[in-house]
Formats: structure tokens, C-alpha cells, sequence
């Protein structure tokens, strides 16, 4: 395992574990998922994995029991990051959720505490001034943002009054926003990017097709599922198969390796299962060659996917059989 070469007081791994799965039904994992969580933590740890992703959202709460059980006393040892739900985020608010996830994590202080969304109403003024109080009676160690801009990351850093070591944002070879500003940003002030669906919830993964669409509700609700969309993703799957095949990998360890290429950004895919787990942890020692990342930049670019209102009537259909 590879890690972030920052002052963190505990190593952040390149390869984290996400954990919206544990205890939600909408991924479509079956009922003896929560039992499999377990040994998925339990086979990351012993990988060299560090970084422990989840939120009170996920399954409103039992995502944090579940992922603290498996921890056990190994809870001490690791970056364990939560986030807040931010419904009215301000101080005192922020302050009486922390408690909450801390219980529910079986933690006596939050490594990473994440605001989960940017309130349009609230300001970061007072959600930070909750987040200082945290951080000065040892609660929370760092403190970090998801799914903010760049600006709003760095007004959360003067409102906090220290550095907001983290963003959590979707990041992957079909979402490369982040490669505009916030990556560049994370690299030139020692802060992290932290990638959420880094394999773009499967598609890189060649696992599926306009023939073999996913199950599940959420890879259902997204529109680069659409049959259209996997048929004009061929050409990128066949660029990451030809990648793959020269490290003896598959598809998503280079889709991974393309995401750690930054020094900066670390990326936090689920896990199905102990295996996928084991391969997402070994795409950390891939290294990709600098005529090979441009071919896979070049594949990218070139994948135009239906999104946004034009992908609406298609979903529907989709959805409806016609």
C-alpha cells in the first residue's frame, strides 16, 4: 500500500474504504452483506488500508455501527472519516451530530469530520466556528469538506481559521472536474482530494454492457447506465483492457491507478466482497507509464455520454421497458 505524504498524525493509505453500502439496501447486495462487510474491513486492514469512509447518512446510521463493530480496538489505529448530514449545519448542531456518529462509530474522537454537502442556505461561518469547538476539545482531529468548490473550499478554511484538509468529491476518469482546479489546488497547499466513486459506480469496470445492464437501485438511477451510454463507452473500456493486459490487471485497478496518479487525491471505491477489496488495494502499486496515461486521457475525452435533461426521456424509458 502507498500513502499520502503529508503531516497527518496518522498515515492516510492511498486506497481507502468507502462504506455507503454497509446497512443500505438500494446497492442490492442481499441480506448476508453486513455479515461480508465485516470481512471486508477486516481484509483491508490487513492490506494496509488506513482510510475508513462513511456518514451518519448512510443507512441512517448503521453504516457507522456496522463499520465500527468490524474495526473493533483496530478503531485507534486508522483514519476513521465521517460525515455530517448538513440539515441546518450550525454550531450547535455540528457539535451534538459529532457525538452522535462518535457513539455510533465506538470512537472517542473522529479522525476526519466531513461536511457531507454545501448548505445553500447556511453559511460555513457558522458550521466551522461548530468544527473549531470540536477540534479544541479533541473530538475531531481534521476537518474536511464533500462536494465543495474550490471557492467555497477555501472560504471553509478562513471561517474554520485552519486547514480543511480534505475534499470529498465524485472523481473518476468519466468525472474530471476536479482535474481543473481542486487537484491542482490540493497539490500546491498540501491538502487531499478524496475521490468518491472513482470507477464511476462500475462502468469503468467492463463488467457491463448495453446486453448486460447493472441491478440495483442506485447504478438504475444512473444515466451513464442508460444502454446508449454503455455502447458509447466501448471505446474506453477497450482502451483501460489494453492498459490492463500490459500490467496483468483488469479494467478498474487502471481505471484506480489513473485516479492515484495525483500525489494528492486518494480514492475510496466500495467493495462487493474480500476480493474486490484485495483488488482495488493492489491498484495502489500500479504505475502507469506516461504514453499509456495518454491514452487513456485521449479515451476519456473522447467518450461523450447522454447526461443532464437530455438523459431524462431515456431514463424513463429505460425504466419502463421501451
Amino acid at each position: 500500500m502507498r500513502y499520502v505524504r503529508l503531516d497527518t498524525p496518522k498515515p492516510i493509505s492511498k486506497i481507502g474504504l468507502g462504506t455507503w453500502q454497509f446497512g443500505s439496501k438500494e446497492w442490492g447486495y442481499g441480506p448476508e452483506y453486513e455479515r461480508r462487510a465485516a470481512e471486508i474491513v477486516r481484509r483491508a486492514l490487513d492490506l494496509g488500508v488506513t482510510l475508513f469512509d462513511t456518514a451518519e447518512l448512510y443507512g441512517f446510521g448503521r453504516s457507522e455501527r456496522i463499520l465500527g463493530a468490524a474495526l473493533g480496538d483496530d478503531r485507534a489505529k486508522v483514519v476513521v472519516a465521517t460525515k455530517i448530514f448538513p440539515l441546518l449545519p450550525v454550531a450547535p448542531v455540528v457539535q451534538q451530530r459529532a457525538v452522535a456518529s462518535a457513539a455510533r462509530l465506538g470512537v472517542d474522537g473522529i479522525d476526519l469530520y466531513q461536511v457531507h454537502q454545501a448548505n445553500p442556505v447556511v453559511a460555513d461561518t457558522t458550521t466551522m466556528r461548530g468544527m473549531r469547538s470540536l477540534q479544541d476539545v479533541g473530538l475531531v482531529g481534521e476537518v474536511g469538506v464533500s462536494n465543495y468548490g474550490l471557492r467555497r473550499w477555501r472560504f471553509a478554511e478562513a471561517a474554520l481559521g485552519r486547514r480543511v484538509l480534505s475534499n470529498q468529491v465524485r472523481y473518476s476518469m468519466i468525472d474530471r472536474g476536479p482535474e481543473e482546479d481542486l487537484i491542482p489546488y490540493a497539490e500546491q497547499a498540501g491538502r487531499i482530494v478524496i475521490a468518491y466513486s472513482p470507477l464511476a459506480q462500475g462502468f469503468v469496470s467492463g463488467r457491463y454492457d448495453a446486453t448486460n445492464p447493472p441491478a440495483g437501485a442506485v447504478r438504475r438511477a444512473n444515466p451513464y447506465f442508460l444502454p446508449e451510454n454503455l455502447e458509447r463507452g466501448t471505446a474506453l473500456i477497450a482502451a483501460l483492457r489494453e492498459v490492463a493486459d500490459a500490467h496483468d490487471a483488469t479494467p478498474s485497478q487502471i481505471a484506480l491507478a489513473y485516479v492515484l496518479r495525483h500525489p494528492n487525491v486518494v480514492a475510496i471505491p466500495g467493495a462487493s466482497g474480500v476480493e474486490q477489496m484485495e483488488r482495488n488495494a493492489a491498484a495502489a502499486e500500479i504505475d502507469l507509464a506516461d504514453d499509456e496515461y495518454a491514452a487513456l486521457v485521449a479515451a476519456a475525452h473522447a467518450f461523450r455520454p447522454v447526461t443532464g435533461l437530455a438523459a431524462v426521456p431515456r431514463m424513463v424509458r429505460a425504466r419502463l421497458g421501451g
